[in-house]
């Protein structure tokens, strides 16, 4: 190969390189994605467990909330020990007793409200825990496609590295080039097939990862992304934050937890005062007996005493703190969420702002940079080292612009998650099944 096939060869391969990154801007959105977020939604462990965890609390609400079986008992009362006949003395009998205890009003419809609300907990987490893995989904998704993008990049600048390898090869043999250029190139050939191994390796582990969240094989395989859409959104930070403190699934999982505790105090007040228990017997006796062996019957009541008060004193100070303790953790999460909200949007800003400008301005003078850079060598105007620096400043710039890009529908993954409003693809689909079974 010639000096100038060489050249025309090198500058096809920077035209098709600057031409991909050009063309980002337009692709339509991954239908794959899509696929991926419904397949995690039906298919993820967690969050079948998670579903199952807050059906299981919704069928307590009917039991704490009943009363307790009546008691029926038999007693075979008085019998002589000598003889254990049952028509020799008058207080030898058969007792059938029946028995029923009633909390004091108020309790077990507490305990029902109770299991309702620690019911709701779990649901609303459940909700909420759908939006945090469609982000785990789509944060995968955007890292496996940096990868890709990184790897067609890496390959690309591998296949300019071989034609400078032969630029320098004829240059050497031609007496006008240096042997140390030679072994330059080839170090750098060496240096970016490291990176390309090291990029193959970690689009296996993001595979991984996918597959595990949509409840596939570890060795499933599924279509690559291609090209990113880089989604735009008319949103303020203001309408993140406002959507965040009404529809996040959690601010109403701590609001159930805050009612929570409140009933448990209420029932700790409740404890002041006694449980009651009914009862009714019949005591039938031998026919022999000298009084003709007439039947009883027998009924009272019990209660407990609750005398006892500091242990009632404990529970009512500890549900007391409970609400304040659920009181205080639901005002760190909605700090928590504001923060996180405020560094997404943030990071979306900046990224979005950069993504422009490596995508019209830097890129583009990289790449010229390096066209002059390879005529200047090729004419003995310019050191080979001088070369490989555009060469890796053009590879670095546009693997910054995949990293950038992939950063920017990251953080909308974020603001997603967090905010519930939905920015990449359709609304979320979440199952409210079961709802009814604890109003």
């Amino acid at each position: 190969m010639n000096r100038h096939a060489l050249r025309l060869t090198v500058m096809s391969l920077i035209g098709l390189m600057l031409t991909g990154v050009l063309l980002i801007a337009s692709p339509l959105h991954a239908e794959g994605l899509d696929q991926l977020v419904n397949e995690a939604l039906s298919s993820n462990p967690d969050l079948a467990a998670a579903r199952a965890r807050w059906q299981q609390f919704t069928y307590q609400a009917p039991q704490v909330g009943s009363l307790q079986d009546p008691e029926l008992s038999f007693t075979f009362s008085s019998y002589p020990n000598d003889t254990l006949a049952s028509d020799e003395t008058p207080m030898t009998g058969n007792e059938l007793r029946l028995a029923q205890k009633f909390p004091f009003p108020g309790k077990l419809a507490g305990r029902a409200d109770l299991s309702r609300e620690q019911a709701r907990w779990f649901e609303a987490v459940y909700r909420d825990q759908h939006y945090q893995i469609a982000r785990k989904v789509k944060d995968a998704w955007y890292r496996l496609n940096f990868n890709q993008q990184a790897v067609k990049v890496t390959e690309r600048n591998l296949a300019l590295v071989d034609d400078i390898i032969r630029l320098t090869e004829v240059r050497y043999e031609t007496g006008s080039g240096l042997q140390q250029d030679v072994l330059k190139s080839q170090v750098k050939r060496s240096q970016f097939m490291e990176r390309l191994m090291s990029l193959r390796q970690q689009q296996a582990v993001i595979q991984s990862e996918l597959n595990r969240l949509t409840n596939q094989p570890a060795n499933a395989t599924f279509e690559l992304p291609g090209d990113l859409d880089l989604v735009k959104t008319d949103k303020s930070l203001e309408d993140f934050k406002r959507a965040a403190a009404e529809q996040r699934p959690m601010n109403d999982a701590y609001q159930s937890l805050i009612r929570r505790y409140g009933y448990q105090g209420q029932l700790a007040d409740l404890d002041d005062y006694p449980d009651v228990t009914l009862f009714a017997s019949w005591r039938y006796r031998d026919n022999n007996l000298p009084d003709g062996g007439t039947d009883f019957i027998s009924a009272g009541v019990s209660i407990n005493l609750p005398i006892y008060r500091d242990k009632r004193r404990a529970a009512k100070a500890e549900a007391r703190e409970a609400v304040h303790m659920a009181e205080r953790q639901a005002q760190e999460f909605r700090n928590s969420v504001v923060e996180s909200i405020q560094n997404a949007y943030a990071r979306m800003e900046e990224t979005r702002q950069q993504a422009d400008l490596y995508r019209m301005g830097i890129i583009p003078q990289t790449s010229q940079s390096f066209q002059s850079a390879l005529s200047s060598y090729q004419v003995g105007k310019l050191e080979f080292i001088s070369l490989l620096d555009a060469l890796m400043s053009t590879y670095q710039a546009e693997m910054d612009y995949y990293r950038i890009s992939a950063d920017y529908m990251r953080s909308l993954a974020w603001l997603e998650a967090e905010s519930t409003l939905p920015l990449i693809g359709p609304p979320l689909q979440i199952d409210r099944k079961n709802t009814d079974t604890i109003n």
